[in-house]
């Protein structure tokens, strides 16, 4: 064959592409195990990080092992047996009618306390964002959260990956003083309250992002965390206390004070 002619041009370049992309399946083939392990240890690592325990990836199985107590699956208020949080992809599952969706939760115990983890997911600008949030034993006090992103611009909504942002939202409310759920919003200048955290300069489009993702995915966990809440009933302010009572116990001064006369 003439190796000048359009012909062989032609077969060659096609051969070469054959070749390479043959090549380059084969690699990507023989590194989807080594992806999806780096994947679920990145996951690990993030999940420990929401309860504030931070550990190198090749350290992550064991401390999710010795931290992580309890793998659940929630679906409408009930757990879902024979399901695994792991294997549970959380962008379908936000696209559910609430009531249907399975929603991952991953209980942790830290120096004798429970609490209670949960991934997020939602979109921000330029493509997906996702973090975990971790809950204390009230469910209501957020104890720690992180947050990451696919595509958001550097410098502003990319900023979500940041301590000096996601540290804001501990020892914040998702619930308000009645139980009701409100969830943590993030407001543009002035956040106030425990329900609000400052919002990124120049990044209101992920900030918001952010807001609709808690808002959105928080809400399939509110009714079975309320049933494990350890709040406890406040004592009651003098001015609630039965009648009765007070009234007993002024009848018993009078008495002690006529006795004594």
């Amino acid at each position: 064959m003439d190796t000048n002619s359009n012909s062989y041009t032609f077969i060659f370049s096609a051969v070469m592409v054959v070749i390479v992309a043959f090549l380059l399946s084969l690699a990507a083939t023989a590194l989807q195990p080594k992806q999806a392990e780096n994947v679920k240890r990145e996951n690990w690592q993030n999940i420990l990080k929401s309860i504030d325990v931070n550990v190198s990836r090749e350290d992550s199985e064991e401390a999710y092992n010795t931290y992580i107590v309890d793998e659940l699956v929630i679906r409408n208020g009930q757990v879902v047996e024979g399901m695994s949080p792991l294997e549970v992809n959380i962008a379908d599952e936000i696209r559910k009618p609430l009531d249907e969706r399975n929603n991952p939760l991953f209980v942790a115990e830290k120096d004798g306390k429970t609490y209670f983890v949960i991934p997020l997911r939602g979109g921000g600008l330029w493509g997906p964002i996702w973090g975990y949030i971790a809950l204390e034993q009230d469910v209501a006090t957020v104890y720690g959260a992180n947050f990451d992103h696919k595509s958001e611009t550097p410098g502003l909504g990319a900023e979500i990956n940041t301590a000096g942002f996601y540290n804001q939202f501990k020892g914040q409310q998702i619930l308000d003083g009645e139980g009701a759920f409100r969830s943590v919003a993030v407001v543009k200048g002035g956040a106030s309250g425990p329900h609000q955290v400052d919002g990124i300069s120049g990044g209101t489009i992920t900030s918001d992002g952010v807001t609709d993702m808690l808002k959105n995915c928080l809400a399939g966990y509110i009714d079975y965390l309320k049933g494990r809440s350890t709040v406890q009933p406040e004592t009651l302010p003098v001015d609630q206390i039965d009648e009765d009572i007070i009234e007993e116990v002024e009848s018993e001064e009078l008495t002690e004070e006529m006795a004594s006369n």
